[in-house]
């Protein structure tokens, strides 16, 4: 596979789960949405590492690690939402955290993280494209 062809399989990968995500939102699967929507970032964040950096992604689920290893210009804001939404994975993920999760996934606390998800999509989408 080419670099530009490994890219856009990240990138087409990403917004299938995009897409996913918004459809979990719909029926009100609150968390799994969240977790999705880490997916997605991470896979953008990983053709960004394939433009930038090297085809061989980092093993790592950790976005503000990833997103450190790209070099990519980071405000605290964009630190602090990559750190938190690393969560969503690790709190879905083990059951000894997926009891918590659950009772803090409203639907407000869904969308209001799923703004922010929207947000790094669209900046990331911007890096890829430039």
């Amino acid at each position: 596979m080419g670099k530009q062809e490994n890219i856009d399989s990240w990138i087409n990968s990403s917004d299938n789960n995009y897409k996913s995500m918004m459809n979990m939102l719909k029926t009100r699967e609150y968390m799994w949405s969240l977790f999705i929507g880490h997916l997605l970032i991470e896979k953008l964040l990983k053709a960004y590492y394939v433009k930038i950096v090297s085809a061989e992604v980092p093993r790592t689920h950790d976005l503000l690690k990833l997103a450190i290893k790209t070099g990519l210009d980071l405000d605290e804001e964009k630190k602090d939402d990559l750190q938190y939404i690393t969560l969503f994975n690790i709190e879905t993920r083990y059951d000894e955290y997926r009891q918590n999760m659950r009772k803090k996934c409203t639907k407000k606390f869904a969308e209001e993280n799923i703004v922010k998800i929207k947000g790094l999509r669209k900046w990331l989408k911007e890096k890829l494209k430039s």
